[in-house]
């Protein structure tokens, strides 16, 4: 079965709730760009690694819906909205919610893998 653009959406959503921060690593390209909270952009696995932490010390469940997919041969531009819900760090309840952007980019495998990751991009 061939894979979409937007299947990269589903992946994302499932790499999270798997509780897997590696997992979700895995979906970007090594050179991958993430624009973080303030508007920098880190950049490669360790920074954007470092990045994701903040999710992962929600202790809840993602849900990712693709709004709209473009594709251009072996490039995609995605948004979506996403909803995280879950218990934060303090044992308070944290709801946090964004319109994205990104690109994603078709590997050689099939897979479609973040590129560019702006998670609250349309916003």
């Amino acid at each position: 079965m061939e894979l979409m653009p937007q299947d990269a959406h589903r992946q994302f959503e499932e790499a999270f709730n798997s509780g897997s921060l590696e997992d979700l690593l895995a979906l970007y390209t090594p050179d991958a760009r993430l624009v973080a909270d303030g508007g920098n952009i880190v950049l490669g696995h360790d920074a954007i690694r470092e990045e994701l932490k903040a999710f992962f010390a929600v202790k809840g469940r993602m849900t990712v819906q693709t709004l709209f997919a473009v594709q251009a041969g072996d490039i995609a531009l995605l948004r979506a909205q996403w909803h995280l819900k879950g218990i934060g760090p303090d044992d308070q309840p944290v709801s946090a919610s964004g319109k994205t952007s990104e690109v994603v980019q078709r590997q050689a495998d099939g897979r479609w893998l973040y590129l560019i990751d702006n998670p609250h991009g349309s916003e």
